[in-house]
């Protein structure tokens, strides 16, 4: 009776810790991805960010992040629950292939040493390799959004996303970095379902 009893306990310990490890949030900025918009624009305040605005759900901050000055952090939820679910970083534009290139390179170096090597990885162009002879060619590439390049890292509370992309204008291709909560997004998805 005894071994059964110490064996229901340690199952009924190792149940509970892994619920416990499994219902952390994805961090970014060593705050946990949750709260409403109010809430986490208050952390991100406290952490050096300035609001620049609020619509439709969307909170965007700027300030420093990883080293690079002049980023703009959106801060996304699902207006009907108010529940922060993902937060997307906007480097500084780049108008050259060379700096595009280094500014996804050396943050891939730094996420790859801190979460592994990512989940899943596409470095690629849609034009066939004749047309892209030099940085000219690969820059055209991404202004007509035929740049598919990005990397994505999964963690037990979420993913995070490092992509190069364009926003629709020429000077405006960045790289950008999406962090994505996994217990908030399940929400997310499920209050959308509903909407189905």
């Amino acid at each position: 009776m005894k071994k059964i009893i110490a064996t229901l306990s340690f199952l009924m310990i190792l149940i509970s810790s892994s619920f416990a490890q499994n219902s952390e949030h994805l961090k970014f900025k060593g705050v946990p991805i949750d709260g409403t918009l109010n809430e986490y624009v208050s952390k991100m305040k406290q952490a050096g960010f300035v609001l620049e605005g609020t619509e439709d759900g969307v909170a965007l901050l700027s300030g420093e992040f990883a080293g690079y000055s002049d980023c703009v952090v959106g801060v996304k939820t699902l207006q009907k629950l108010n529940l922060v679910h993902e937060i997307v970083v906007l480097f500084p534009p780049q108008d050259k292939w060379a700096g595009l290139s280094y500014d996804y390179e050396r943050l891939k170096t730094m996420l790859t040493k801190k979460y592994g090597k990512p989940y899943e990885c596409m470095e690629k162009f849609n034009a066939p390799s004749y047309m892209i002879e030099d940085d000219n060619d690969k820059m055209r590439e991404v202004v007509m959004n035929n740049c598919i390049y990005y990397s994505t890292y999964n963690t037990d509370n979420g993913s995070i996303t490092l992509t190069i992309s364009n926003d629709g204008y020429e000077l405006a291709c960045r790289v950008k970095l999406f962090y994505t909560d996994k217990i908030n997004s399940e929400i997310f998805d499920n209050a959308a379902m509903e909407d189905l």
